[in-house]
């Protein structure tokens, strides 16, 4: 029996998603590490049922209101779990994007910066001291009062409404105005003021063209219109509205998402006139701290910003030796290119885990669980040493560490493993090991034994030649600086290089109307939808052929069901409950919302008489519960279906269920359906396929799946071109470009650029030694 103060984490009889009544006793007070491949229940176990418990206990002590809240969520599938302490979930979710979200707010980091401006900031003679809020964008006491604190206002330009000057305003030459009648009426009323319609817009007095753009008047006339052959239209009033008007009430007031877009477009965000984009009022810009103002310090990387604050004066001393202490961790984890003011959407899910695990580490917290999700993603291996530092030092605080990774340097560097296996889906689900890494050397069915203890050199791949080439540059954008890079076409690109050093923003120049390219198909890492409604089988266009299937079964076409009664996106078959969701948003207060089952459907989707027609012996909520494995067997006599499902199996996507709600997946997973997607549709002509590091969130033997698909179609032609931090796939790479040498202002520069082996032996490239030991493992 468990005492009280029991040394491990005791979970009996977990059945969470694909978890196989799974027994396991892990340590607490250690680094233990969930490993297996994609799909095999690690996930399930760490988050799904060890997190999830210690959330529902948490909650259950908060308030029966609470309670009630958490019963409709549901506990995980698991007997019992002992020895559980309070846990903390660090997982790789994007923030909401928004413009107000930064660096330094999720760190916490500029109310520290704040503090300092207003207690030991310089002020001009005479000025009252400002309260640490004043110094803020997001308060009514420090925002501008002329862009709000955004630091951008919207404003419309000539150019922006009137994109063709050789028109005429009866031929369009006003794009900005609306269609069909509402922008006919405005002709007309301009007509009717006398000003000359049919005239080339660069042919209008510049006296005329302001007005009729950008006029705040609202004049009333009297409109004749021209008479239609088969109708008579009678004289009208129209209030005249200049483009500027139309398209700024548009994009304030419109609940149309399409037209608030479409305003969106002719307007041109500029630096706000009144704080030149520093979001804050003159007051708290009057104020400087070492002759700067916060603005100043806040676009600083935060590598800089902690040199600056060395050696300052005495009165100052508490308050910077207390920021760069709090910087201290966010650089130990390769992140000192950032500056406080780089807002969050822009950041990669890694940066942003990353960030919070680095707050994490002045919280003070001791004798809780961290569950980390992969927190290498997107983490160069020259800073994965410093990564493991972080961990030991939220252990030795006194915390139990839980980790999902992949990274097998991160895996070695565990005190203890959990191996889930031993494949995916309904293939996996058990404990295969638990215990010290070592010893996972003796299980023989374990996919992640192979990778962890081979130490065969990476396999040789005869260099492929290049069919011409494709210059990108010269860039000057973020810290690249006039940079031009050469591109050979139908063969297998890497682009290398610390997190930080422009990768990303070198390959996001690649676009289709650059000489060499005649298909670009980039393949993303952004949710294929963002609520469960959107899911694998709609995004990739099977559904479809699946409801067509149904709508020809004898029993609807007695029924009179169409193809449309199948679809869980509109009125007729659907659970209206939840409106084909399957899921009901719950709102926590004081908590983000959350997703729980459908009361009425039990997340079917679809109401009883719909799920009375069965094709094949299943009716369709039972069909998008299928895992695409067992859908391509179901399926093999439909070829349209089985196209779609043999592309998801190629990706290693075998394991997701066709209906897996987009809010479930993560974004190597989003990334793969987007890729199959495009496979599927068959290759015309040269493709160019531009990847951001599509191994993420992939174990060692799914990558090598997903590589025979990408070099498959190197082989087959085309171009693929990887943004990559795993040096096995850098490795096998055609040509590799890599990127630095450090991150920020340090980087933005090609160290190295050919075969994989010269670029291994380049000095002063932060990539060359990892990628020497990927191609010789004798080297370690």
């Amino acid at each position: 029996m468990p005492t009280p103060h029991d040394p491990y984490v005791r979970v009996r009889g977990a059945r969470e998603h694909n978890l196989k009544g799974v027994d396991v006793d892990i340590p607490r007070d250690v680094v233990t590490v969930f490993t297996g491949v994609s799909g095999s229940g690690k996930s399930s176990l760490a988050f799904g049922t060890i997190y999830a418990e210690a959330q529902r206990r948490y909650f259950e002590s908060v308030a029966p209101y609470a309670r009630r809240l958490i019963h409709q969520v549901g506990a995980p599938k698991v007997g019992e779990i002992t020895g559980l302490p309070p846990a903390v979930s660090l997982q790789q979710r994007r923030s909401a994007p928004t413009s107000r979200s930064s660096v330094g707010t999720v760190t916490n980091l500029s109310n520290s910066l704040r503090m300092l401006f207003s207690r030991a900031g310089t002020y001009p003679p005479g000025a009252e001291r400002l309260d640490s809020d004043a110094f803020s964008p997001n308060t009514a006491a420090g925002a501008c009062p002329e862009c709000h604190g955004l630091g951008q206002v919207h404003r419309t330009s000539e150019e922006s409404l009137v994109p063709d000057p050789s028109l005429s305003i009866r031929e369009g030459a006003i794009a900005a105005w609306p269609g069909a009648w509402q922008g006919k009426n405005l002709r007309d009323i301009l007509d009717a003021l006398g000003y000359d319609v049919d005239r080339p817009w660069r042919d209008l007095p510049a006296g005329q063209r302001e007005w009729i753009l950008f006029t705040d008047e609202q004049p009333v006339v009297t409109v004749h219109p021209v008479r239609d052959a088969d109708r008579i239209q009678r004289p009208y009033q129209g209030t005249y509205m200049s483009a500027r008007r139309y398209v700024m009430k548009t994009f304030a007031d419109s609940k149309s998402p399409t037209l608030r877009a479409r305003a969106e477009s002719f307007l041109v965000a500029a630096p706000c006139p009144a704080c030149g984009g520093a979001r804050l009022r003159p007051e708290a810009l009057a104020v400087t701290f070492a002759g700067r103002t916060i603005a100043d310090l806040a676009a600083l990387p935060l590598v800089d910003l902690a040199d600056l604050l060395v050696g300052e004066d005495e009165p100052a001393r508490a308050l910077t030796d207390d920021l760069r202490s709090r910087i201290a961790p966010v650089l130990e984890l390769g992140l000192g290119y950032l500056g406080l003011d780089r807002a969050t959407p822009t950041l990669s899910t890694g940066e942003l885990q990353r960030l919070r695990l680095a707050t994490q580490l002045r919280s003070g917290l001791f004798g809780v669980v961290y569950v980390l999700d992969e927190p290498s993603a997107g983490l160069h291996p020259a800073d994965t040493e410093a990564l493991l530092t972080v961990l030991e030092r939220l252990k030795t605080a006194g915390n139990t560490v839980f980790v999902v990774e992949h990274h097998l340097d991160v895996v070695r560097g565990a005190d203890w493993l959990v191996d889930v296996g031993p494949r995916a889906g309904e293939h996996g689900g058990q404990v295969l090991h638990s215990g010290p890494v070592a010893e996972l050397a003796g299980v023989a069915e374990s996919a992640t034994a192979r990778h962890l203890f081979r130490r065969s050199p990476a396999p040789e791949r005869r260099a492929r030649p290049a069919r011409g080439q494709l210059t990108v540059g010269p860039v000057t954008r973020h810290n690249l600086r006039a940079v031009t890079a050469e591109f050979p076409l139908g063969v297998f690109t890497a682009v290398t290089g610390v997190s930080g050093s422009g990768k990303s923003t070198l390959i996001g120049e690649i676009t289709e109307d650059l000489p060499g390219v005649r298909r670009l198909v980039s393949v993303d890492q952004k949710p294929i939808g963002r609520t469960p409604r959107s899911n694998l089988a709609t995004y990739t266009g099977l559904f479809d052929v699946v409801r067509k299937e149904f709508a020809a079964t004898e029993e609807a076409v007695k029924r009179g069901y169409g193809v449309g009664r199948f679809s869980f996106n509109v009125a007729g078959g659907r659970c209206e409950t939840c409106q084909g969701e399957g899921f009901v948003s719950v709102e926590l207060l004081f908590l983000p919302s959350t997703y729980a089952p459908c009361p009425d459907c039990g997340g079917a989707r679809y109401n009883p008489e719909t799920l009375q027609v069965t094709y094949r012996g299943r009716n369709i909520a039972q069909v998008l519960d299928l895992a695409v494995e067992k859908a391509a067997d179901f399926f093999a006599g439909t070829p349209a279906v089985a196209r779609s499902l043999r592309t998801l199996l190629d990706v290693g996507l075998g394991y997701l269920s066709l209906g897996q709600p987009a809010t479930e997946l993560s974004g190597g997973e989003a990334q793969r359906i987007k890729l199959a997607t495009e496979l599927q549709r068959g290759r015309r002509g040269h493709t160019l396929y531009l990847l951001d590091e599509p191994t993420t969130g992939l174990h060692p033997a799914d990558v090598e799946v997903l590589m025979r698909q990408l070099h498959g179609l190197v082989d087959a032609g085309h171009t693929v071109i990887v943004v990559e931090h795993d040096m096995s796939v850098v490795a096998g790479a055609d040509w590799v470009i890599d990127l630095g040498p450090g991150g920020g202002d340090a980087g933005g520069r090609i160290v190295a650029a050919g075969r994989p082996a010269e670029v291994a032996a380049v000095a002063g490239s932060a990539t060359a030694p990892y990628l020497a030991r990927a191609l010789d493992p004798h080297t370690r």
